[in-house]
């Protein structure tokens, strides 16, 4: 009997984890089929339901579902838990459990493709969603020395960043945190090392497809910035990046590396990264 994986969200036009995902599947000639399941909010609870189903054995969550979708798990291991977003859920004896492999593919693509410590690093991150909240976690339990977190939307950042407190405690890191304002974001960049954008601005087919979080903002030549949107591969902030002399990286490797992570928790098989990378890349090339 074919089994199925999928990959909830909402638009899901830009995803290429079917692609990728697949390609795994079939290197090591497992019979199963990785599907993309479009789900508007309204309808996540059904799509969670029917995970359920015994032909369905996990799924992928992304925007704007990350944080919604924990009510209609069974459970969450410990880092899902402690940073309150879920990408990845496995059926396990029939129980639905949350796991968040963001975060890994976040440090995994951070230390390997940019080669780049965040130990004792002062960071920037953009966004207060369910991708930020992974970055923020990996980042106060890796020792970066200090980590500002700025979003348009006061409320949830003020929410995420008291959340990871005691986080923040326990490994002596320090969090600030403010509202997006364009003015305050140029006086304030020359003082980071690392920019990290988690907002889906600049993503093909999205609302802000076109634009950049630093729209109008001089970018510090001696700044490392990190897209976490990975198509185009090439975003606005990419090459506005690019522009200013700034060493960048795309979101790329991280979408591989987090879709590894989760390949390995649904078939317990050792997840084939370069076949993954080779159709990956060339789904972005179409």
């Amino acid at each position: 009997m074919t089994q199925y994986l999928g990959i909830i969200g909402y638009p899901l036009g830009h995803s290429i984890s079917p692609v990728f995902q697949q390609a795994a599947l079939d290197h090591h000639g497992l019979d199963i089929c990785y599907q993309a399941w479009e789900t508007p909010p309204e309808e996540l609870p059904a799509a969670v339901d029917a995970l359920r189903q015994p032909d369905r054995l996990g799924m992928n969550v992304t925007v704007p579902h990350k944080e919604a979708v924990l009510p209609y798990l069974d459970r969450t291991d410990d880092a899902a838990t402690a940073i309150r977003a879920v990408n990845t859920v496995v059926k396990e004896d029939g129980r639905l459990v949350g796991y968040n492999t963001d975060c890994s593919g976040f440090l995994r693509a951070l230390r390997e493709d940019a080669g780049v410590k965040p130990e004792g690093l002062k960071v920037l991150v953009l966004g207060a969603g369910g991708a930020a909240r992974a970055v923020l976690y990996g980042l106060v339990a890796n020792k970066a020395g200090f980590v500002g977190v700025a979003s348009r939307n006061g409320k949830r950042v003020r929410i995420m960043v008291e959340s990871m407190m005691g986080v923040a405690k326990e490994y002596d890191a320090r969090i600030t945190m403010g509202e997006w304002r364009r003015e305050g974001m140029a006086a304030i960049l020359p003082w980071y090392d690392l920019v990290v954008n988690t907002t889906p601005m600049g993503m093909l087919h999205g609302e802000a497809e076109h634009q950049s979080p630093l729209d109008g903002v001089a970018i510090p030549s001696k700044l490392f910035v990190y897209d976490l949107v990975y198509n185009p591969t090439e975003t606005p902030l990419l090459r506005q990046a690019r522009e200013a002399g700034c060493r960048t990286l795309g979101g790329l490797p991280m979408l591989v590396y987090q879709g590894a992570a989760a390949f390995q928790l649904w078939t317990e098989r050792e997840a084939p990264v370069d076949v993954m990378f080779a159709a990956a890349r060339n789904a972005l090339r179409e």
